[in-house]
């Protein structure tokens, strides 16, 4: 078990602490080794995802047969996944060949939702469990567990092993701009020290023109080697200096950019703009599959030992579902997990690695709430990470004044009414106090004319 999942039910009571006391409190914490901090697993992950690059196609396949063995027979003990391995006449124990796996039946977003405790492997107790909600962005509120002491440890390797191909060190300075709550309240503190990691993390939430001189300042005060951000924020970011003709008397090693999709103009930008590169991945909470730039190509590779990736039949674009399974986390394996996130595939070969590769992950347009005093919250930084929306089959935001915002809910058969409260006090957290919040439940949310999930219905001007 790593120090860091031990104290994760921590985490809430350290981020409300004064400032002087994180700070102490997080020094204290980073001069502890890494292979405590994250467990021992770590140190094999970050071993593993630095090698891999020389490793040959013929090494990969081993692995990959190993790993998803480990996966699907740790699955098949869950009631919900030896039933269905049965009815397809699937046996983990004898899988030997990567196209075996095609024989197993898929998994959706739907299945988590419905029979998500039929899904853990009942061999592991429930200590080894740390439960996670993602969003998404289909605005389905999907609850997972991970696998403690592997999981995280994990993620954190890769990311790190990753961000390496931009520049990052450990250790390094880093400036945050990733739904981080500074303040609930409109005219509150921007920034906060995260002494844990020697980040400076900015709000998300009141990036506006009126406050962007705030945001120079302490940038320039604090002068980062690395800017960590959404891509929406980043280019906010930009935009606004440029436009205000203000100045950063520091220069960037690079610009860490995630979570949301990034159009190759929107990178050229931020480079031009930052006089550094930029570095753009694709993971999700679930941490099924896990895709990043490579040193010279901008297109996204899918790291082979992290999990299995496959595509699924094109749409009408040309464009193929992402579906993944899991390695590692035998608390809870994804099967051929059916990501809803579509990949636009490399018009050419001659790929970086010799992994599988996507030009791009197509999705939705940055999307943004409008406060009452004119902020604009980006839907990715809504994103709640707790249980408030355990037992709801989908969420949706609806807007059509500033400031005035209807969050439309589908309960399923495990909400709980009793939960709206909680529910309310966490997005208005999130929010701010330049919001007016309406909860309503509905028999279905809206949906696009393909039948999709809108996580957002928005009657603002653009």
């Amino acid at each position: 078990m790593s120090l860091e999942d031990t104290l994760y039910p921590l985490l809430k009571l350290y981020e409300a602490a004064p400032q002087p006391v994180k700070s102490l409190a997080g020094r204290a914490y980073r001069a502890i080794p890494a292979t405590l901090r994250h467990g021992q697993g770590y140190a094999r992950f970050q071993k593993e995802a630095y090698e891999v690059e020389a490793w040959d196609g013929e090494a990969i396949r081993r692995y990959q047969i190993t790993a998803l063995r480990e996966s699907l027979t740790a699955a098949g003990k869950a009631p919900f996944y030896a039933e269905r391995f049965a009815a397809c006449g699937v046996n983990p124990t004898k899988f030997e060949a990567l196209e075996q796996l095609a024989g197993y039946p898929l998994l959706t977003k739907q299945d988590l939702l419905q029979h998500r405790e039929a899904m853990v492997n009942p061999a592991l107790n429930a200590g080894q469990r740390l439960h996670i909600t993602t969003g998404g962005s289909s605005g389905v509120p999907v609850g997972f567990y991970l696998h403690k002491g592997v999981s995280r440890p994990k993620e954190q390797a890769y990311l790190e092993a990753q961000w390496s191909r931009r520049g990052y060190r450990v250790g390094d300075r880093v400036a945050v701009i990733r739904g981080g709550v500074t303040s609930s309240r409109a005219d509150g503190g921007i920034s906060s020290f995260d002494a844990t990691r020697n980040w400076l993390i900015l709000s998300s939430y009141h990036l506006t023109p009126e406050r962007l001189q705030e945001y120079v300042a302490v940038l320039n005060r604090f002068r980062p080697q690395h800017l960590h951000a959404y891509p929406s924020a980043a280019l906010l970011l930009a935009r606004g200096i440029e436009q205000a003709g203000l100045k950063l008397d520091f220069q960037l090693t690079s610009l860490l950019c995630g979570s949301e999709k990034l159009a190759a103009e929107s990178q050229r930008h931020l480079e031009q703009f930052f006089g550094a590169r930029v570095f753009h991945w694709y993971g999700h909470s679930e941490r099924v599959v896990l895709a990043a730039q490579g040193r010279t190509s901008d297109h996204l590779h899918f790291w082979p030992t992290y999990g299995f990736v496959e595509f699924g039949e094109a749409d009408t674009d040309g464009n193929r579902e992402i579906i993944g399974t899991s390695f590692h986390n035998h608390v809870m394996p994804l099967i051929r997990y059916r990501t809803g996130d579509y990949a636009r595939m490399p018009a050419a070969t001659g790929n970086e690695f010799p992994w599988p590769a996507v030009e791009a992950v197509v999705g939705r347009d940055y999307e943004f709430l409008v406060s009452g005093t004119g902020r604009r919250i980006s839907l990715t930084a809504i994103n709640m990470h707790d249980r408030i929306f355990d037992g709801l089959l989908a969420v949706q935001f609806y807007q059509e004044q500033q400031g005035i915002v209807e969050c439309r809910f589908q309960a399923g058969p495990q909400w709980r009414s009793d939960r709206e409260e909680a529910m309310r006090a966490g997005l208005l957290k999130k929010l701010g106090n330049d919001f007016s919040l309406t909860l309503r439940q509905v028999a279905e949310v809206e949906k696009t004319s393909a039948g999709k999930h809108k996580w957002l219905v928005t009657k603002l001007k653009a």
